[in-house]
């Protein structure tokens, strides 16, 4: 059972194609919360039952870096690259430019 928060990051985050990311901040803007929301939206996502269908392996740091991934940051690239998304010294290359903003 997810609750109503996570329901809302999972909703918003299927929104994010293939072959881009998004940020923490950015999916906390999507949902209307301000403040520092980044670790409950961190929870959510270690938590999501319905990977790899709702793709938190798409979200990252604000300055491109990684940031978790309950399978380990090795998965996340495997799984980033198979959509193009490249890493590198464990940041998203051309980051502004993959970047999705809603």
């Amino acid at each position: 059972m997810v609750t109503a928060f996570e329901q809302r990051v999972y909703d918003i985050l299927l929104s994010v194609p293939a072959g881009r990311v998004t940020t923490y901040k950015e999916l906390g803007k999507a949902i209307g919360k301000d403040g520092n929301i980044y670790r409950a939206i961190g929870q959510a996502l270690h938590k999501n039952p319905f990977a790899p269908r709702v793709p938190c392996h798409r979200v990252v740091c604000a300055d491109g870096s990684l940031g978790g991934f309950a399978q380990g940051s090795s998965a996340k690239i495997s799984l980033l690259a198979s959509e193009g998304v490249v890493v590198a010294h464990g940041k998203v290359i051309d980051f502004e430019e993959k970047v999705w903003r809603f």
